[in-house]
C-alpha cells in the first residue's frame, strides 16, 4: 500500500510546497492539512504553536505518513528540532531550504526576510544563514497583514497591491538587499505583487522548490521513494472554510483538488509524550 507524504500548515499557504512536491514528485500521494480555523499563527506564541503543530502531525500520523514536511515557518521555527527528535519518520521544514536557495543567489550578501511576526522574532533565518556564511548580513520585517490577506483570497488589484506597498516600504527603504526570501509559504502566493513592488533588480526567493529537492533526495536515501505508476488522488484538509480553501487552490494547482473538511483538532493529542 502506498504511503503518503504528509504536509502541514497554518493554512492555504503551503499550497505552494504542495504544488511543487506533485511537480518533482508525481508519483508520491499527498495528504496535506492547512489549520485555516486557527490561522494565522504568526501571532500566537510559541507554547500555542506548538500544540497546534503536534495536534496537526499526530491526526497525520493517523494516515501512516512516510515523511512530515512542515510547511509554515512559524511552526518550522519552533518546532522543526522536536518533530525530528520524536517521529521515526523524516521531518522536513522550509527554512534550510530557503536559506539556503537565496545564498546560492546573492550576489552582494545582502538578504532580506519577510515573514509572520513569529517567524520573524524567532530569528530563524538570521541564524540559519549566518551558520552557513557568517557574512551574510540580514534584514527581517514582519508583515502581519499578508497572511490574512492571502486566506481571505485578496491575491490581485488595487487593495492587494496598496497592502504589499505599505507593508514593504520599510524594506524598500533600506534599498541594499539584492535578495529577498518569502519567509511565509504563503507568500508566493502573492509573488508577483512582491516582485513588482521591489523592483525587478530585487531576487525573490521561495522555498517550495528547494523543499521538494530535500524531500526527494531523502526520500531516495532511504529507498521511500514511490516507483507504482498511476495517478495519486491527493487529499487536502482544511479546518476553516471549504469553499475559501477550495478557491485559492483550484487558482494554484492545473487542476481542480480533493478538498475535505476537518473536524476541530482540539481533542486530538497535541504533544509527542
Amino acid at each position: 500500500m502506498q504511503k503518503p507524504i504528509g504536509v502541514i500548515d497554518s493554512g492555504v499557504g503551503g499550497l505552494t510546497v504542495a504544488r511543487e512536491l506533485m511537480r518533482q514528485l508525481p508519483k508520491e500521494k499527498l495528504i496535506y492539512l492547512g489549520d485555516t480555523r486557527r490561522c494565522p499563527y504568526g501571532p500566537r506564541s510559541e507554547e500555542e504553536v506548538r500544540r497546534f503543530t503536534w495536534q496537526m502531525v499526530n491526526h497525520l500520523l493517523e494516515h501512516n505518513i512516510k515523511m512530515l514536511i512542515v510547511a509554515c515557518n512559524t511552526a518550522t521555527a519552533y518546532t522543526l528540532e522536536e518533530l525530528q527528535e520524536n517521529l521515526s519518520i523524516p521531518v522536513i521544514g522550509v527554512i534550510q531550504p530557503g536559506a539556503r536557495a537565496a545564498i546560492k543567489v546573492s550576489q552582494n550578501k545582502r538578504i532580506g526576510v519577510i515573514g509572520t511576526e513569529g517567524t520573524i522574532d524567532s530569528n530563524a533565518y538570521p541564524h540559519v544563514l549566518k551558520s552557513i556564511d557568517q557574512t551574510i548580513r540580514v534584514n527581517a520585517l514582519a508583515c502581519p497583514l499578508l497572511v490574512p490577506m492571502v486566506e481571505n483570497g485578496l491575491l490581485e488589484g488595487e487593495a492587494a497591491e496598496d497592502i504589499v506597498a505599505r507593508t514593504l516600504a520599510p524594506l524598500k527603504a533600506m534599498n541594499h538587499i539584492d535578495t529577498l526570501i518569502l519567509g511565509c509559504t504563503h507568500y508566493p502566493l502573492i509573488k508577483n505583487l512582491i516582485q513588482n513592488e521591489m523592483g525587478s533588480h530585487i531576487q525573490v526567493i521561495s522555498s517550495g522548490e528547494e523543499t521538494a529537492r530535500e524531500a526527494s533526495l531523502i526520500l531516495a536515501y532511504h529507498g521511500s521513494l514511490e516507483s507504482g505508476g498511476g495517478h495519486s488522488v491527493h487529499e487536502f484538509y482544511t479546518t476553516g472554510d471549504v469553499d475559501k480553501f477550495r478557491t485559492v487552490a483550484n487558482s494554484w494547482f492545473d487542476e481542480p483538488v480533493l478538498v475535505l473538511k476537518l473536524a476541530e483538532l482540539e481533542h486530538v493529542k497535541s504533544s509527542a509524550y
